[in-house]
């Protein structure tokens, strides 16, 4: 079997609306193999492996569904049995996922296995796993036919093990798992920041972060005093609250001196440790102390240890959140139970068998192990493993009671007496601890210690919450729920704005207008695009940055409170997408582009691709109600309504979709121009002129009137004012700085250059509209490239776009050609011109972008209108600025500064001020006086 791709998607994806893999497999011989033919012993093989596998419904949609499938009929494939096996391994190490699909793509033998996954690296083994068990229980002829490697040491019981323990390192632990999970439940979005238990709960300025259970407001000098076991017991002696007595020491001497003075039986315990590690209770002699010391030192970081006087009575656990007393556990260290028949080893190997009873963390109750702990026990007390205990005799492995080490945990929470509730809250309290456990030790959890005795043995800052939400016994509490609860409280927002926007052309135009729109209402911006990530409208990431790790860093910076996702087609073949759910969802147009490459070969593949976008939508959904692709996705949408948006007045759909009292953005013509206008609920709101906006030029650039209807349609999604949508719309311009590449104006030369990135026919032939509604006194000229990934039909369509509209045409190459020769493209482009009537003399090949735009530019008269299709555009922009003009057009030298490129901005002017050296000073157009860096060029 061949993996021909893998792809690891983080986020809503063409599969699901969650993280999944999804393998493209060539099962080659294998497609001749199905299940009934691999065998009982296949079969059976693969039952004993995995007998939980009886759970999977399958097609069935019942209990023992897949099994069936195995050996009914005519059975099934490899790929579908190696999807449930993925998915069950990581079942059994504790990753509760339940989604695969198996389906076939269009070459014989060839399938796509999808599954679901908690954790990357625990999916990626599970499915490696996976493999290789089914590799090894083939039939050997089987195995011959495929020529597998085979592993005759394979252990797959070892594997599985080694296998568990790995996703628990991976892996959310107990507690950590369980926030996340109360976070889900009120519906709180999360973030892992680290492969760790570093987590964020909500999004941008309303972020709050754990780590394990301590939380952002839990204060560090609180969690230094818990961790000072001395500071915490002096500060609880204080205050009258109940603890042993104690005393710090440095050497077993002074240890055996200490315990002699407190008096025997003695604990000894590490000064900074937790999880019981280095504890030893109930010491009765100066040899037992000497040894315990040395245990304690090899535990804690300090070389300190405490000696405390030995409390008797159970070990209870009290969770303190917010200053209330949520949950508390009686607490057993692992033991075993004689039955007069069974020794010791073997009745641990009958706990074991308890099927809540995993390996570290797996599961509710840990495994009980013979180790160094249990054996130094078991000699103490004259037995060893082969020992048989008289029926119903107790006996303790662990002379602690933490989980983590076999114990199990009861629930008592509802029993607990009053002035212990009190004790154990102001002991949290008082070393100012959210979240807190109290060790505490008693007979009688439902009697005052005032009364009966009993003991604080310590404060935990981060306590775990598995003896709470998943005890042995008793009430579970939803603990992590309290935590939630207290980080977010009813009322409190958790998640920002999100507008998600995908499409052929015009996302990064239409994002970037919404910004604009959205910073006059007062929010601070989070925006990705293809040139970065924007902060408040500062780059703070260079690239293209529309994939889901770039939505993240929005997602996570805590200064935002408006997210807008420009996604695009890349980042959700391979990714899927950043964020979970988006506020408002729009698709602006499907066109070809990048078609024939990753197995996206047609529009309507293409359109399911950026559905994705509009799917995950909650609460409105934009679509372009001229293009039918994006129509078709309507029937997809979850969302509460539907806003369409046409240039079309007289749009059949769109006028009943209004009378139902939908909303729509209309282009209707008026007698001063084209207004956009509003409807939503039977109102008509007219909300401001094309001509008005900047973006436009004066009306005639329809691709970026189309473009601010889709950013008003989107504000209004969100409530936003019609005056700031105005504002915002009329103060956005497409100058270099604004929107680079974006249809950028510079006309201080005797003539027009608009230099933009259009890239497919498509967006050529909105360019190409543009230039023929545009006033040319002179010629209209072009530079122009197609990038070389594009297919060949792709590059010959936007040759006949321009052909008619041109007068003259200089022929380029990107400067990644992307496979190409070096001048395939540009030759392409020019055959196709001159079979689509262009005269050759008008047209030049030149390669070399840097050549081409610098012959572009020289071509140019007074009056003429040029346009480059630019690929490296900050580079194409400086050329156009210093063109240096020829003599035969001199340029005046009171020419206007550019507004667009700052080194025209400033003009030196006479020196009025003592500066230091280095500095000038320069007045900009308005006047102002500047003082200015020479080296720098900073303000």
């Amino acid at each position: 079997m061949k993996i021909l791709s893998k792809n690891v998607y983080v986020g809503p994806n063409v599969y699901a609306n969650f993280p999944v893999i999804c393998y493209q497999i060539d099962i080659g011989e294998l497609e001749y193999w199905p299940s009934v033919k691999l065998g009982e012993d296949f079969i059976n093989g693969l039952i004993a492996a995995l007998p939980s596998l009886q759970k999977h419904g399958c097609s069935y949609g019942e209990e023992g569904g897949f099994l069936r499938r195995l050996v009914e009929d005519e059975g099934t494939w490899i790929g579908h049995i190696w999807e449930h096996v993925a998915i069950e391994l990581q079942n059994l190490a504790g990753s509760s996922v339940t989604f695969g699909r198996t389906r076939s793509m269009q070459d014989k033998g060839c399938y796509y296995v999808v599954y679901q996954y908690h954790q990357r690296d625990v999916g990626l083994e599970a499915g490696t796993l996976g493999l290789k068990l089914l590799t090894h229980l083939m039939p050997k002829e089987v195995q011959t036919a495929i020529k597998a490697d085979i592993d005759e040491d394979f252990d797959f019981t070892d594997e599985l093990t080694n296998f568990i323990k790995m996703a628990q390192r991976k892996e959310f632990g107990p507690s950590t798992a369980s926030l996340v999970a109360a976070a889900e439940q009120r519906d709180i979005p999360w973030l892992r920041l680290n492969n760790y238990s570093l987590v964020q709960f909500g999004h941008g300025k309303y972020q709050q972060r754990i780590q394990a259970t301590i939380t952002s407001e839990t204060k560090h000098i609180a969690v230094e005093i818990s961790c000072d076991k001395e500071d915490t017991h002096n500060l609880l002696n204080d205050l009258g609250l109940p603890v042993p007595q104690q005393m710090m020491v440095y050497s077993d001497k002074q240890a055996v001196r200490a315990a002699q003075r407190i008096g025997f039986p003695v604990v000894l315990k590490p000064l900074n440790a937790n999880h019981g590690r280095g504890v030893s209770i109930n010491l009765m002699t100066d040899e037992d102390v000497t040894i315990a010391f040395a245990e304690a030192q090899n535990h804690g970081t300090s070389r300190a240890v405490l000696v405390e006087s030995f409390i008797t009575g159970y070990d209870h656990r009290m969770l303190v959140v917010n200053n209330e007393l949520v949950a508390v556990a009686k607490r057993v260290p692992g033991h075993v139970v004689g039955d007069g028949i069974h020794s010791i080893e073997q009745l641990i190997d009958v706990v074991n068998k308890d099927p809540r009873r995993g390996v570290g963390h797996e599961k509710v109750l840990t495994r009980l192990e013979l180790d160094n702990q249990a054996s130094r026990l078991m000699e103490e007390a004259g037995y060893d493993e082969d020992t048989v205990l008289e029926k119903d005799q107790v006996f303790f492995l662990r002379s602690t009671a933490n989980l983590s080490t076999g114990g199990t945990a009861i629930d008592v929470t509802d029993i607990v007496h009053p002035d212990n509730r009190d004790m154990a809250v102001r002991a949290i309290r008082a070393i100012g601890l959210d979240i807190g456990g109290v060790d505490f030790l008693t007979d009688d959890i439902s009697k005052s210690y005032k009364e009966i005795g009993g003991g604080i043995c310590e404060c935990n800052a981060a306590p775990g919450f598995r003896m709470h939400v998943a005890p042995s016994e008793g009430k579970p509490r939803d603990v992590a729920g309290k935590v939630i609860d207290m980080l977010f409280p009813a009322g409190s927002k958790a998640r920002i704005p999100v507008a998600g926007i995908t499409g052929t052309n015009g996302k990064t135009t239409t994002s970037r207008m919404l910004a604009s729109i959205m910073k006059s209402a007062g929010f601070t911006t989070g925006m990705t695009s293809t040139d970065g990530v924007y902060i408040d409208g500062h780059l703070t990431v260079k690239g293209d940055m529309t994939g889901p790790t770039s939505a993240q860093i929005v997602l996570r910076d805590p200064s935002v409170d408006f997210a807008i996702m420009e996604t695009a087609r890349g980042g959700i073949v391979k990714r899927g997408l950043g964020y979970s759910t988006c506020n408002v969802g729009a698709c602006l147009n499907i066109s070809a582009d990048h078609l024939g490459q990753r197995g996206i070969d047609t529009l309507e593949q293409l359109a399911q691709i950026k559905r994705v976008v509009v799917e995950v939508a909650q609460d409105c959904v934009v679509l372009n109600a001229d293009d039918i692709h994006c129509l078709q996705m309507a029937e997809f949408c979850q969302a509460k309504q539907i806003c369409y948006v046409t240039i079309d007045s007289g749009h059949g759909l769109v006028r009943e979709h209004i009378r139902q009292g939908g909303m729509a953005i209309v282009l209707e013509k008026g007698i001063n121009g084209d207004m956009i206008t509003i409807y939503d609920k039977g109102a008509h709101i007219p909300l401001l002129w094309t001509h008005l906006i900047p973006a436009t030029i004066e009306g005639k650039a329809m691709h970026n009137v189309q473009n601010a209807m889709f950013a008003a349609a989107m504000a209004y999604s969100f409530d936003t004012s019609l005056e700031n949508i105005r504002q915002g719309l009329r103060i956005f311009n497409t100058s270099f700085y604004q929107a680079p590449g974006r249809l950028n104006i510079f006309d201080e030369h005797p003539f027009k250059v608009i230099l933009d990135y259009a890239h497919n026919p498509a967006a050529i032939k909105t360019i190409t509209d543009l230039a023929g509604r545009l006033d040319v006194k002179g010629k209209r000229r072009i530079v122009i490239a197609m990038p070389g990934d594009r297919r060949d039909e792709d590059i010959v369509e936007a040759a006949k776009i321009i052909a008619s509209t041109f007068d003259s045409f200089v022929c380029k190459a990107d400067d990644d050609r992307r496979g190409r020769t070096n001048d395939e493209v540009p030759m392409m482009l020019k055959q196709t011109l001159e079979s689509n009537g262009v005269d050759a003399s008008n047209i030049q090949v030149i390669p070399s972008e840097v050549d081409a735009v610098e012959a572009g530019l020289a071509s140019c008269a007074p009056g003429d209108l040029l346009i480059i299709l630019g690929d490296n555009i900050t580079r194409c922009w400086k050329q156009i600025v210093h063109f240096n003009h020829s003599s035969e057009h001199p340029v005046s030298d009171e020419s206007q500064p550019s507004r667009d490129f700052p080194e025209k901005l400033f003009q030196p002017i006479e020196n009025k001020f003592e500066l230091q050296e280095g500095s000038r000073i320069v007045q900009d157009e308005r006047g102002v006086h500047i003082v200015v860096d020479r080296d720098e060029e900073s303000d």
